[in-house]
């Protein structure tokens, strides 16, 4: 199943008001594409109506919160908003999450190849995700699929816009702990990280999918963070 990343308006996200990279290769070839709205007319229409609901959303959650989050819950939710998406796929997200853990439990051999049950079975993962234990890569390893952007230390579970739970995460501390695992382990210049997210990762091996994937998430991060954006999994 394909993984992608989507940062801008979670109105924009519902309305369907976005493409991923594959349905906008196959746009600009004039293949068919799935049911989007129809042109900048419907599009706004379609957000203007999601809107309302995204809006109580933000609201309910931010009482749900109270005080273990101690900034507003705020973010650019109008028409203007920039979007951005990118794939990393589940073999790359999953092999960067995979090297953040073995990066942690350094005793331990991180396999070569990605195992298909991977976010189950791994050791070091379970390790780092186990109660009790302070992962310094939690905005990570932790099964986010959300990241808002407001400043916070804490991962938590709650209900998404459509009423599933799901665990959302901070960009900001997303970026800082992307940073640290890259200082930790691969000490890459910004100019060698940039090259990663330009290259495909070759025989499913995990540190060059997890470099892919490593670079993918730090620019995405980034414009979340500049734009105020919330940046969340789409698959």
């Amino acid at each position: 199943m394909a993984l992608d990343v989507y940062v801008g308006s979670l109105t924009r996200y519902y309305a369907g008001a976005w493409e991923n990279p594959m349905e906008k290769a196959a746009r600009e070839r004039g293949m068919p594409q799935p049911v989007r709205p129809a042109g900048p007319a419907q599009a706004a229409k379609s957000q203007a109506r999601i809107r309302p609901k995204i809006l109580a959303w933000r609201s309910a959650l931010a009482r749900a919160l109270g005080g273990r989050i101690r900034v507003p819950l705020d973010w650019n939710e109008s028409d203007e908003a920039r979007w951005f998406a990118d794939r990393p796929g589940w073999d790359g997200f999953g092999s960067l999450v995979l090297w953040a853990a073995y990066a942690e439990h350094p005793s331990l051999r991180l396999p070569e190849i990605l195992s298909e049950e991977w976010d189950h079975e791994d050791i070091a993962l379970t390790r780092s995700t186990a109660e009790g234990f302070k992962s310094r890569y939690s905005h990570l390893v932790r099964n986010v699929e959300m990241w808002l952007p407001v400043a916070f230390e804490i991962t938590f579970e709650g209900e998404d816009v459509d009423g599933r739970r799901v665990v959302m995460g901070s960009v900001s501390t997303l970026r800082r702990q992307l940073a640290d695992l890259n200082a930790a382990t691969w000490k890459a210049s910004p100019l060698e990280v940039a090259a990663w997210g330009r290259t495909r990762a070759e025989g499913g091996k995990v540190e060059e999918s997890a470099r892919r994937a490593f670079a993918i998430l730090c620019e995405l991060a980034r414009l979340a963070e500049v734009e105020r954006l919330p940046m969340k999994l789409d698959h």
